[in-house]
């Protein structure tokens, strides 16, 4: 192709740079134990990457484009990392709604009347709604943490207001 054809600037593009699950400003990170693997994991994946485009000299553009996305991620997840609180769900108190807690809640007004609900409050780079894990700083997450078993709690859901209760919590071991 001709050169007619490019930007000369596309070379220099910086790559951009997704950010990491958003955490509130002054909000502790708080992190499980399973999350904090998760994390130290993806370290070793992202500088097993990065060692990879390291080594491929093939197209120097191409090389330097990886190499810059992958040291923009790498120093997202090292602050993440640095910030890192774990918090491990045993310590917490068995009958009320911590950081760690796997809540069951049935709705008993409002909405679906005895639909059940099951999640486990986890850090927000471990939250993951398709598995079952809510980031602490959902909404929902808020409304339950600090309530104890058998309490009814008012959980605003989009435009409707529900009544549910707290119908089990437990911690991993």
């Amino acid at each position: 192709m001709s050169r007619g054809f490019t930007k000369e600037d596309d070379a220099q593009t910086p790559p951009i740079i997704p950010p990491r699950a958003a955490l509130p400003p002054g909000t502790p990170n708080y992190v499980t134990p399973h999350g904090l693997e998760l994390l130290r994991a993806e370290l070793i994946a992202l500088e097993a990457e990065r060692a990879l485009a390291e080594a491929n000299h093939d197209n120097d553009t191409d090389r330097t484009h990886q190499l810059s996305f992958c040291n923009g991620r790498i120093a997202l997840l090292a602050e993440r990392l640095g910030s890192a609180k774990p918090v491990d769900p045993a310590g917490q108190p068995p009958k009320e709604v911590r950081f760690g807690a796997t809540v069951t809640l049935r709705t008993v007004r409002g909405g679906r009347v005895g639909q059940e609900r099951t999640f486990t409050i986890v850090g927000v780079d471990e939250a993951d709604i398709t598995a079952g894990k809510v980031a602490f700083v959902a909404p929902i997450a808020r409304a339950v943490q600090g309530q104890k078993l058998k309490k009814q709690v008012p959980l605003k859901l989009g435009p409707t207001e529900e009544i549910v209760e707290i119908t089990a919590i437990e911690y991993a071991v």
